[in-house]
C-alpha cells in the first residue's frame, strides 16, 4: 500500500510516433492496469481520440485524460498535477501511469514536478522514453544550419538561440532513459548505426537505444526501467536550465477546416506542396471523404504523409474535416489555409 505508483514519460518531437507506441502498449499491456495523460500542443485532440478508440479493460476510457492547447512543461501546476491526482484517486488505482507529452514539450520541467512533496510521496518517474523519427534525423531535420539561422535573425533580431528544433530535440534526448529509434524501416542499417552513435554522443550518460517499426516495443522494455528520474535531475541537462520559465513562442499552431474531399490523393498532394512552400513541421487531423462512411486520418511529418481510414463516423457525430498545422513562428495562416483548399 505504501509503494509509489510508477510513471513513464513518453517524449519525442512532432510526428515521431509517440501515440503509435502508446497504442501498441495498450494492446500488449500484459495484464497491467494503465492510465494515460495525453498532452497536445494544438486545440484539437487527435492523439487523445486515437488512443480512446483503443480503450479496453487494460486502460478504460475514463482512465485517459487529455490536456490540450498547450505544452505540459509550461502548465505543470495548473494542468498536470490535478490530472495525475485524479488518476491516483481511482479505484482500483492504476498499476502504471503513462504521460505522453506534446511534441514540443521539454521533459525536464515535468520530471522536476515529481520532486514536489505532494507527488514525491506517491509517485516515481520509472523512466523517460524519447521516441525519435529515425528518418527525419537521418535527413538532417534537426541539424544546425548556420545560414538559415542567420536569415532568421535578420528577419527577427530577438532570436537568442541557434535552432529551436534542435534545442527541443536535444532536450528530449538528454532527459531519456530509453531512446526508441522509430520508423527504422525507412532507413538502412548503416544509417541506424550512425544514428545510434550520434545519439550516444549527444547524451552525457549511457542510455538504451532500441530501433522500432510502428512503435512496436514490448511493455517489459518500456515499463519497469526503475530510473527514479526525479532523483537524477543533475544528469539530465537542458538548454533551458538557466531559464526561469520556458515558452514556445518559436512555434505556432492553428486549425484549418476544409470541405469534404472527393480525391484523397489530391488532398495529400496539396499538403505536400504546402509543407514544401511554408516549411510546415507537422499536420494531423480527421477528414471526411465524400460518399465514404469511414473517417480518414491524415498525418504528416515534413513532406512525408500517410492516410488511413481509422473508424466509421458516429451516427450523431458531426463530420468535420479539421487539420492541425504546426510550424515555426511567422507562418502565413491564410496562405496555408488557401493552399489546403479551405
Amino acid at each position: 500500500m505504501l509503494a509509489k505508483t510508477p510513471v513513464t514519460i513518453v517524449t519525442g518531437f512532432l510526428g515521431a510516433g509517440k501515440t503509435t507506441l502508446i497504442r501498441h502498449l495498450l494492446a500488449n499491456a500484459g495484464g497491467r492496469r494503465l492510465a494515460l495523460i495525453i498532452n497536445e500542443f494544438g486545440d484539437v485532440g487527435v492523439d487523445g481520440d486515437l488512443v480512446k478508440h483503443c480503450a479496453d479493460s487494460a486502460c478504460p476510457a475514463d482512465s485517459i485524460i487529455e490536456l490540450a492547447n498547450g505544452c505540459i512543461c509550461c502548465t505543470v501546476a495548473d494542468d498536470f498535477a490535478p490530472a495525475i491526482t485524479a488518476l491516483l484517486a481511482r479505484e482500483p488505482k492504476p498499476d502504471h501511469i503513462v504521460v505522453e507529452t506534446s511534441g514540443l514539450a521539454l521533459p525536464k520541467p515535468l520530471i522536476k514536478a515529481f520532486d514536489w512533496p505532494d507527488l514525491r510521496t506517491r509517485l516515481t518517474v520509472d523512466g523517460v522514453v524519447a521516441v525519435v523519427d529515425a528518418a527525419a534525423v537521418a535527413e538532417g531535420r534537426f541539424a544546425h544550419d548556420p545560414a538559415r539561422v542567420a536569415e532568421q535573425r535578420l528577419a527577427d533580431p530577438s532570436l537568442d538561440h541557434d535552432n529551436p528544433l534542435e534545442e527541443v530535440y536535444e532536450d528530449q534526448l538528454m532527459s531519456a532513459d530509453l531512446v526508441v529509434l522509430n520508423k527504422a524501416d525507412l532507413v538502412d542499417k548503416d544509417q541506424i548505426e550512425a544514428l545510434k552513435a550520434q545519439i550516444a554522443g549527444a547524451v552525457p550518460r549511457a542510455v538504451k537505444i532500441a530501433p522500432a517499426r510502428e512503435g512496436a516495443i514490448g511493455a517489459d522494455i518500456l515499463l519497469g526501467i526503475g530510473a527514479a528520474a526525479e532523483d537524477d535531475l543533475s544528469a539530465r541537462p537542458s538548454h533551458h536550465d538557466a531559464e526561469g520559465e520556458h515558452d514556445h513562442d518559436d512555434f505556432d499552431t492553428f486549425v484549418v477546416t476544409v470541405p469534404a474531399v472527393r480525391d484523397p490523393d489530391a488532398l495529400i498532394d496539396r499538403l505536400v506542396a504546402a509543407t514544401r512552400e511554408h516549411d510546415i513541421l507537422r499536420v494531423k487531423g480527421f477528414v471526411e471523404v465524400a460518399g465514404k462512411p469511414m473517417r480518414m486520418l491524415v498525418q504528416g511529418v515534413g513532406q512525408r504523409f500517410r492516410r488511413d481510414f481509422d473508424r466509421p463516423w458516429g451516427v450523431d457525430e458531426r463530420r468535420r474535416s479539421r487539420l492541425v498545422v504546426i510550424a515555426e513562428r511567422g507562418v502565413d495562416h491564410d496562405a496555408v489555409a488557401s493552399a489546403l483548399g479551405a
